[in-house]
């Protein structure tokens, strides 16, 4: 077993987190904050946009398993990295589309991908996903935790979460 980390942002980390709890090789996902200045920032600090920091999640992964550019392969097919700041309804730069990367080698791979997006012309507008050296992760509150399963009657977990949570089992669990 050869674990490594992962760390990703494309909009709400629920989804994110709802999504990589079902990969095979995907050992632990927490949801959380980084990329910006203030330490250990809370949700309602990260709600105002003025913190810096984006909603990701750190997947730790069983590179033996999954390879780091199959889990990117996912995360674009989860999200739109096309819409700056953006997924959806929810707007603002905690909601960016951001690789973390941890080492060359990953770097190399998200660069590789996104390059791959663009000459295959996958999406319809310019991937403008954020390919940034990892910073300080900051975990969420426990309530952020695995939210989807926790609250699966929930409005924004049956109208975004869900919808997305289907095209990933559709397109990756078959």
């Amino acid at each position: 077993m050869v674990l490594q980390k992962a760390l990703l942002g494309g909009g709400c980390f629920w989804c994110l987190d709802a999504v990589f709890r079902e990969v095979n090789g995907v050992t632990s996902v927490v949801s959380g904050y980084a990329g910006g200045a203030r330490p250990n920032p809370t949700y309602e600090q990260i709600c105002t946009g003025a913190t810096g920091h984006a909603e990701v999640v750190e997947l730790t992964f069983d590179g033996d398993l999954i390879s780091f550019r199959e889990l990117l392969g996912i995360f674009f097919a989860i999200h739109d990295p096309t819409t700056l700041n953006r997924q959806g309804n929810d707007i603002g730069t905690q909601y960016r589309s951001v690789i973390f990367y941890g080492d060359a080698e990953q770097e190399e791979i998200a660069r590789e991908v996104v390059a791959a997006l663009e000459s295959g012309r996958i999406f319809a507008a310019p991937v403008v996903t954020e390919i940034s050296p990892a910073p300080v992760f900051w975990p969420a509150e426990a309530y952020h935790q695995n939210y989807f399963a926790l609250h699966p009657a929930q409005g924004y977990c049956q109208i975004v979460i869900a919808p997305k949570l289907a095209k990933f089992r559709q397109k990756f669990l078959r």
